[in-house]
């Protein structure tokens, strides 16, 4: 996901929920959106760690000014 963000390894984004962090990441760098969500809904290819703990919640997870969001691409493997 680097990449969509200009290599930046870290970032402050503001919202009180995933849907708001994510589409405030997608205002500052297009694209991202589209990388993550489909219909709404975090894509099935995404898990979402909140302050280290993967979240079953997807766009509606809560999250604190100072939360801690890594956004995981399942990787294959055999």
């Amino acid at each position: 996901m680097q990449n969509l963000c200009d290599g930046e390894q870290k970032l402050v984004i503001e919202g009180t929920n995933l849907r708001q962090v994510i589409d405030n990441l997608d205002s500052q760098y297009t694209g991202f959106k589209d990388r993550l969500v489909n219909d709404g809904k975090l894509k099935p290819n995404i898990s979402v760690a909140v302050d280290g703990e993967i979240t079953p919640l997807g766009m509606i997870q809560k999250v604190a000014i100072d939360s801690e969001i890594h956004f995981l691409p399942a990787i294959s493997g055999g």
